[in-house]
């Protein structure tokens, strides 16, 4: 377990620092084209071309000639991923050069109002919105928003998917105690089925990750559609006690009453000694005549 976590947080650590993101990007595209050609061993070429459209929506980048040409797995997997990168790249260039001008355009004329700026993110499928700094963006050519894009979508999935494999791993130190009516060894089970869960979490996360930056696309036309990034603002801290506080104890013009508490006199009863002292009843003294 320590040694899965160290893995999950030194890849997580890589894309905060943007350090070794593009090594860790073109592992992803390594590991993920092996898994696909080694399930896919001995596939038709339709039947491939398929799969990889349904798994990453890219086509194969090879004819049916050549991949029955080189139809070893590995060789598969090899021209597998150096299509992934060039497709990658081609998306990143796509996507930075239809966002360059805009962001020009809004640092030259607005660049004292902003510092960071809000580019919306798709893959077809699902939105998101990228904080960016204007002027770094600026500086090198919207190339930092790519890299923003790589670093924000690797940081989603891996927290993503490690929390559901925390909670897989819950699940099986519960279902490995079973193991011993089993007459097998609790231990070597646990330590087999967590490299198991652990591998394919990976695949999962990888697989997700490449998913959505090859189908990346900005979906902005031009400067008027970009908007400051601003932090989450905190609840006003008046407003906030005003929704904390019992409407009752407020005065028409919003101030606080007094909590002092309210007197509530014992009503003298008909039948009870006067208060006045005269010894007669109330009824029959300062009470005469009131119902």
């Amino acid at each position: 377990m320590n040694y899965q976590r160290e893995a999950v947080y030194a890849r997580r650590r890589n894309a905060l620092s943007g350090e070794r993101i593009e090594i860790d990007i073109q592992n992803m595209m390594t590991d993920t084209s092996e898994v696909i050609a080694q399930q896919c061993e001995g596939m038709g070429y339709e039947e491939f071309q398929e799969y990889v459209m349904a798994r990453l929506s890219i086509d194969l980048g090879f004819t049916p000639e050549e991949y029955a040409h080189h139809n070893k797995a590995d060789e598969v997997a090899r021209r597998l991923a150096a299509h992934m990168q060039e497709v990658y790249e081609r998306r990143m260039n796509t996507m930075v050069e239809k966002v360059n001008p805009v962001i020009k355009t809004v640092f030259e004329k607005q660049g004292n109002m902003y510092e960071n700026i809000a580019i919306p993110i798709s893959n077809g499928k699902r939105q998101l919105t990228l904080s960016v700094n204007l002027k770094k963006a600026y500086e090198t050519e919207s190339r930092e928003i790519a890299r923003a894009l790589t670093r924000s979508i690797i940081l989603y999935y891996i927290d993503d998917y490690w929390k559901q494999h925390l909670r897989d791993m819950d699940d099986l130190r519960q279902s490995v105690q079973n193991a011993a009516y089993e007459q097998k060894d609790p231990l070597v089970v646990y330590k087999l089925e967590s490299y198991n869960l652990f591998t394919e979490m990976l695949e999962n996360l990888n697989e997700h990750v490449l998913s959505f930056l090859l189908r990346a696309f900005i979906p902005l036309r031009d400067a008027a559609d970009a908007r400051e990034a601003r932090p989450a603002q905190q609840p006003n801290r008046n407003l906030q006690q005003l929704r904390h506080t019992d409407p009752s104890q407020l005065t028409t013009n919003g101030e606080q009453r007094s909590r002092m508490p309210v007197r509530v006199d014992k009503q003298v009863g008909r039948n009870d000694p006067c208060p006045c002292g005269s010894g007669l009843k109330y009824k029959n003294c300062h009470g005469k005549g009131i119902v």
